[in-house]
């Protein structure tokens, strides 16, 4: 995620970006409701956005967005929200939830007008969300 945002900053130095990252189930809990869910959601994208203004890295926002990630990029653009772009950070193969949901051609046929990029994370789920694909 953090190459692709460089690479796109890199091309045009007033990007900024807005990190919406699903409120995913929590799976392996016992117990959950859906505080938890978006507590856990809205640490992810805090992080996220962290790490990439580290990065030098402008984030102009970063929120939890519905639990279906394809309806989460929706709600943005039916917010009224523009975007040049979209970049969708997955999970590897066999282990990207969203990659079984079909995700990545979903949004390009719903958004078929707006730049994809689809990025494979090489970092494993964190122990709190196993489901979780990285923002």
């Amino acid at each position: 995620m953090l190459e692709a945002a460089r690479d796109l900053a890199a091309h045009d130095v007033h990007a900024e970006f807005t990190l919406i990252v699903p409120a995913t189930p929590v799976g392996d809990l016992l117990v959950w409701d859906e505080g938890d869910t978006k507590g856990i959601a809205l640490r992810r994208a805090r992080s996220a956005a962290d790490k990439l203004q580290l990065n030098g890295i402008k984030v102009a926002d970063a929120r939890v967005g519905d639990a279906d990630p394809v309806v989460a990029i929706d709600d943005e653009f039916t917010a009224g929200r523009r975007y040049d772009g979209i970049v969708i950070s997955t999970l590897p193969p066999g282990l990207s939830r969203w990659l079984k949901m079909d995700t990545v051609s979903r949004v390009r046929r719903t958004h078929p007008r707006v730049h994809l990029i689809h990025v494979v994370s090489s970092e494993e789920p964190t122990p709190a969300n196993p489901n979780a694909e990285s923002p």
